[in-house]
């Protein structure tokens, strides 16, 4: 079963000049970018950047001190965005509800809203659990799943509102590297089957090169770069040379140690 088409087009998103603060701190200091419909735009940074503020102020759950963030030319600061806009969040946790199985937990928007009656919402479900590789796990309870697994079932959460505008909050922390693979080919893979367009944070510098159309770097509450990743990997600022190719040092042969007492001869 395939997932069901999308109805309407996608939505360019504008952040013009946004700053917050909590209490004395400055997280974010006149921040301004322009997200194209369709794009899939990554927001990378080091911890602590206002990376995730900034991804909460544009689907309207923190409020700015200052500036805007539009919606296809509408204010998220409007009453009724969510009503002219059909948007979405995958949270860094997944944030599944433990006392729903899968199926509950995917379609619980629907059904608390009676979007559709029973019987399409659960059909919906399945293709777009089918859609993310979860086929046949809608009875199981989230604390079956494995943290892969249940990212997934979160992007399916997300997906079967046919989501304009979707956003994804570190996709792939606390995952090993195959199933961090394995959640990136699922946002490229959203691409294909949507029209959605497309904003993830992450610090994953492999996640980010491998699915991002623009790639924004965010440091010290202020953006640093936006552009191609390519671009991107080749800036000459060092504060993102630094951020790309950071690495552990290699380590010393114990043949090359050097013996605090060698022995006299």
């Amino acid at each position: 079963m395939n997932p069901p088409a999308p109805t309407t087009p996608c939505v360019s998103v504008e952040v013009r000049d946004l700053r917050k603060s909590f209490h004395a701190q400055e997280v974010l200091k006149g921040i301004n970018l322009k997200i194209a419909p369709g794009d899939i735009f990554v927001i990378m940074g080091p911890s602590g950047s206002g990376k995730s503020v900034l991804l909460k102020h544009i689907i309207g759950l923190l409020e700015p001190d200052s500036g805007d963030v539009l919606i296809q030319g509408d204010s998220i600061a409007s009453p009724d965005i969510r009503d002219k806009y059909r948007m979405a969040m995958v949270f860094q946790s997944a944030a599944l509800l433990t006392s729903l199985n899968v199926a509950e937990n995917v379609g619980i928007y629907l059904a608390e809203h009676r979007l559709r009656p029973p019987g399409e919402i659960a059909r919906m479900v399945t293709a777009q659990l089918e859609a993310v590789g979860l086929k046949g796990v809608e009875d199981r309870m989230p604390n079956e799943l494995s943290g892969g697994m249940q990212k997934r079932v979160a992007i399916a959460r997300a997906l079967v509102i046919d989501p304009q505008l979707i956003l994804f909050d570190e996709p792939t922390s606390e995952l090993d590297p195959l199933m961090a693979v394995v959640v990136g080919g699922e946002i490229l893979k959203l691409k294909s089957l949507t029209q959605a367009t497309s904003i993830v944070v992450t610090h994953d510098r492999e996640l980010a090169f491998g699915i991002a159309d623009r790639v924004a770097m965010i440091s010290g509450g202020e953006i640093l770069f936006v552009g191609a990743p390519g671009e991107f990997q080749s800036h000459p600022d060092p504060r993102i040379h630094n951020f790309v190719d950071a690495h552990l040092p290699a380590r010393r042969s114990p043949s090359l140690r050097t013996d605090p007492n060698p022995p006299k001869l």
